[in-house]
């Protein structure tokens, strides 16, 4: 029984909550079920613990940002010092099926969110799964496009344009395969319906986090994708 159905029982009865009705089995003892081991309440525990996991991902995509920005500031340099190897080549059609990929994997993700707060989980499972799809999709697209480039001749010696190529998507593609393991993981836990309030809460925060970087991602390959095929 979820603590929102215990609170709403209690009004009925005429009763208020207090610290000594010991919510979560611990009876008379204060420092028992109803608060976490250091004495914090449930809902605080749980909301700075919350406050860690969206820490973490901000800092995760802080280093990708920095890494990515290096490279970006590399090809730049490269691509227009006049270097006589530099040999751009068209970019193949894969990349673009890639793209459209992407960019529909995070449409269904924002879908899988908004019903995830509104309490359709059951729909929310759904569209997680179809942007799961959409992400394996897309590194099975990189995977024909790397495929083509080297039946074509285009190795990762070859020029520097053909080795930032490989050297960027493939860095990106490993970035997109956390975050469909991210994805994975999502999905699992919301197999089932929330048995509480805070389990819904939770998973909320979880997909709110998981979201920001597969949002990113797709923005980054975006900008990667613009540079490689306009800026040559």
């Amino acid at each position: 029984m979820g603590i929102a159905t215990i609170d709403k029982e209690s009004r009925r009865s005429g009763h208020v909550l207090t610290s000594d009705d010991g919510l979560g089995g611990g009876g008379g003892d204060r420092g028992g079920g109803g608060r976490s081991p250091k004495g914090m309440p449930p809902f605080e525990s749980m909301e700075r613990s919350f406050e860690k996991v969206r820490l973490v991902t901000w800092f995760i995509l802080l280093v990708v940002l920095m890494t990515f920005a290096g490279l970006i500031a590399a090809y730049v340099v490269v691509s227009t010092n006049g270097v006589i190897e530099w040999n751009p080549f068209k970019l193949p059609v894969q990349v673009w099926i890639s793209t459209a990929m992407l960019i529909a994997s995070s449409a269904t993700y924002a879908v899988s969110h908004r019903l995830r707060v509104s309490g359709r989980h059951g729909a929310a499972k759904n569209w997680l799964l179809g942007t799961t799809v959409l992400g394996a999709m897309f590194i099975a697209s990189q995977l024909v496009t790397w495929i083509a480039l080297y039946r074509a001749g285009y190795y990762l010696q070859s020029n520097p344009y053909a080795g930032f190529f490989y050297f960027i998507t493939v860095l990106h593609a490993i970035h997109v395969l956390g975050g469909i393991c991210a994805l994975g993981l999502a999905v699992t836990r919301t197999w089932t319906p929330p048995e509480s309030a805070e389990e819904a809460s939770r998973r909320i925060s979880v997909s709110k986090s998981v979201g920001e970087y597969w949002h990113f991602m797709d923005a980054l390959w975006i900008v990667l994708v613009l540079m490689l095929g306009f800026w040559k």
